[in-house]
């Protein structure tokens, strides 16, 4: 099996930045928080409890900080932009903060 490298392992993680930021944009009209999109293109909110919501950003946020600490590949010592993955971790902990 081939290891990843770290460009690989920081692309896998745009999920988890993506889904951060859009809640924090959307709160529960995001559809990775139980929203959707009406038939007139609207943005709806889902049924999700705040709870809910604030635990699907902590799993990403964990999911960030740990892909962040990886050693091998070296993910943790390489030069490459990490800044949109410290910022969604940022993000999501403000979020979690204010919607608490």
């Amino acid at each position: 099996m081939t290891e990843q490298t770290v460009a690989e392992v920081l692309t896998a993680a745009e999920d988890s930045v993506t889904l951060i930021n859009d809640i924090n944009t959307n709160g529960n009209k995001s559809p990775y928080a139980g929203g959707r999109i009406d038939a007139d293109g609207n943005a709806v909110a889902g049924d999700w409890e705040q709870a809910s919501i604030n635990a699907v950003v902590q799993r990403n946020i964990d999911h960030l900080e740990i892909i962040l600490e990886y050693t091998e590949p070296n993910v943790k010592g390489a030069s490459d932009d990490k800044s949109s993955y410290t910022g969604a971790v940022t993000t999501g902990k403000a979020y979690i903060s204010a919607n608490s």
